[in-house]
């Protein structure tokens, strides 16, 4: 078939065009041309309406032309997963870049294709591998309320500001999490890729697939994948990443807390459980002690997080410790350091933790507490603490200024 047919469901537009996308279509693998050709694109939605454009932006994604691959990728970051939100395109369009990451294409490089995408240029594969992650992560937010706490961008005021979804996002939702089998499946070939931009693409991609229920079986070999990688050759970057995935997955990474790199010890160590937990706990005060090192560790921040690393690894610690006790002396210090209004993604999620089910003013307060709120009153003139961090406070049941603070203590 092709994109002449009648059945097409690529416009015909001029014929230079028409002749481009049936050569595109003619050399598609045999899933992804099938895919392209029996999805009824006009009845799905995109950010921007009708999804009727679709299929010439997906068939772009293996144009010779790079501005014409640029532009496809456009597409996909800009309409198909629009700010990680999810639409009734976004699952077929997903499948249809895991039909494709084989292609020949997928070696070449190309540029940024949006204007805040100014890194250098990169191969297709990896960066549909990168795309293939945001759909995965979109696709997981909500499904497991205790690892979405751990992300350093959560607050315990979202959920009552979430508008209820409607029959097309929960459609789209559920299409996108039942699309996960099939996505996992055509990237984890590339998780022991020969090129390590691809490798690492196809780690951000699996971290998210893999944390899905019904892939827990998929795990062990998985894990055996990376472990079996170069080991000790591998760069930073590259063995903290497996870390962190492992960790994420249940995996059993109590080896690693003694790495010889404490950025691979600090990865280990991030969980969201752990078989060895007080080594763990005590792996990431440690770099919560010199944090300006462990911001260093990864300028450029490692796929699926984003934000200062050492914002990931507070929160990390405060979920891993059984009682505020026990990260208090290090959670105060940040709070007596004070800084800048970043450090909101860290005072807030402290003074939470400090005060889990509420401050109750029948309870007289512990030595923790009291030392944790006599430092925001102490460095308040300075930071602006309790009043920049209103809603946290509100959270935790406590006053909202310093005066009320300071009557606590």
């Amino acid at each position: 078939m092709t994109a002449d047919d009648s059945t097409s469901p690529v416009p015909a537009g001029t014929e230079v065009e028409s002749a481009r996308v049936a050569r595109i279509l003619n050399g598609l693998p045999a899933a992804a041309r099938e895919l392209l050709l029996e999805t009824e694109w006009d009845a799905l939605r995109h950010a921007y309406g009708s999804a009727a454009d679709v299929p010439v932006s997906l068939c772009s994604l293996v144009d010779e032309d790079p501005e014409g691959r640029s532009a496809a990728l456009a597409a996909l970051d800009t309409a198909v997963l629009h700010q990680g939100s999810l639409y009734t395109v976004t699952a077929p369009a997903a499948l249809f870049v895991a039909a494709i990451l084989d292609h020949p294409m997928g070696l070449a490089a190309h540029e940024g294709h949006v204007p805040w995408d100014d890194g250098p240029p990169r191969r297709l594969r990896a960066a549909l591998l990168a795309w293939l992650g945001q759909v995965a992560e979109s696709a997981a937010h909500g499904e497991d309320p205790a690892r979405d706490r751990t992300h350093w961008l959560w607050e315990p005021w979202q959920g009552e500001m979430r508008r209820e979804p409607g029959p097309d996002e929960l459609a789209a939702l559920q299409a996108c999490r039942d699309a996960r089998p099939a996505l996992y499946d055509a990237v984890e070939p590339f998780l022991t890729a020969a090129e390590p931009d691809v490798r690492e693409a196809a780690l951000g991609a699996a971290m998210p697939l893999l944390s899905a229920p019904e892939l827990a079986d998929r795990v062990p070999r998985a894990a055996a994948l990376l472990r079996a990688g170069p080991g000790a050759a591998q760069a930073r970057r590259e063995r903290a990443g497996v870390a962190r995935a492992l960790g994420m997955w249940g995996a059993d990474t109590s080896d690693l807390l003694s790495d010889s790199d404490p950025a691979v010890r600090v990865c280990a160590a991030l969980g969201p459980t752990h078989a060895d937990r007080p080594r763990a706990l005590a792996v990431l005060l440690d770099a919560l002690r010199d944090p300006r090192t462990t911001d260093g560790w990864f300028p450029e921040p490692l796929p699926g997080l984003d934000g200062w690393f050492r914002f990931t690894v507070l929160r990390s610690a405060l979920a891993l410790a059984e009682s505020f006790e026990e990260v208090a002396p290090v959670a105060v210090g940040i709070v007596a350091t004070g800084g800048g209004a970043v450090t909101d993604f860290e005072r807030g999620p402290i003074l939470l933790r400090a005060f889990p089910g509420g401050h109750d003013p029948a309870r007289p307060l512990t030595s923790a507490q009291r030392d944790l709120l006599r430092a925001f009153v102490d460095g308040d003139e300075a930071t602006g603490g309790i009043g920049g961090n209103g809603l946290w406070f509100r959270a935790a049941g406590l006053p909202v200024d310093r005066e009320g603070i300071a009557a606590l203590l």
